[in-house]
């Protein structure tokens, strides 16, 4: 799987798999969820390691807020529900415009790219964050990428419900905390 990834992003190619049973392409969702997770937690680490080393102050992030003034289960649904079907449509339905084109790897990188750099709105607008921006969406670029990945190899049904279950993993959590009023 790995080696199937990186051969695609050497160089794009929009080809869906059309004869893959829906049975295994679950299967590869669920690994590439684990792959991106894993991916996320990584980076995140190393991101939270750069803010302690360096004293960095990158402010509230845009999910406090969000858990401070609406009910929990808006980030529920919102998460795994809103955030998935927008930002696919918005950012991986537009590939299939390209899909004869011989700009179609640079299609595929500017809509991985502003996926990956929308994410910025969950920092406070600093100088700082702007110019730290490549390396705090770095988690979702990667996560980009492997949504990107999925939805020319299965379509954009499978890289919506990739999203969806990316984003339960993350929240899923936090969900279960705060439902059972568990301090975090």
């Amino acid at each position: 799987m790995l080696e199937e990834i990186v051969l695609f992003l050497k160089k794009p190619v929009y080809k869906e798999e059309a004869s893959t049973s829906i049975h295994r392409k679950l299967i590869y969702i669920v690994k590439l969820a684990i792959l991106a997770i894993s991916l996320s937690v990584v980076l995140s680490l190393l991101i939270g390691l750069m803010e302690s080393i360096f004293g960095l102050e990158l402010g509230k992030h845009a999910m406090d807020d969000f858990l401070e003034n609406y009910p929990i289960i808006y980030l529920l649904l919102f998460a795994v529900i809103g955030a998935p079907l927008i930002e696919e449509l918005l950012f991986r339905g537009p590939m299939v415009w390209f899909r004869q084109s011989k700009f179609f790897p640079i299609a595929f990188y500017v809509l991985t790219a502003g996926f990956g750099f929308l994410h910025i709105s969950n920092y406070e607008m600093s100088p700082q964050n702007l110019l730290l921006s490549p390396i705090l969406v770095a988690p979702q670029l990667a996560a980009g990428l492997l949504l990107g990945f999925t939805r020319v190899k299965f379509g954009l049904l499978y890289s919506i419900l990739l999203h969806a279950l990316y984003n339960l993993i993350l929240v899923g959590p936090i969900f279960v905390f705060k439902l059972l009023d568990i301090p975090m």
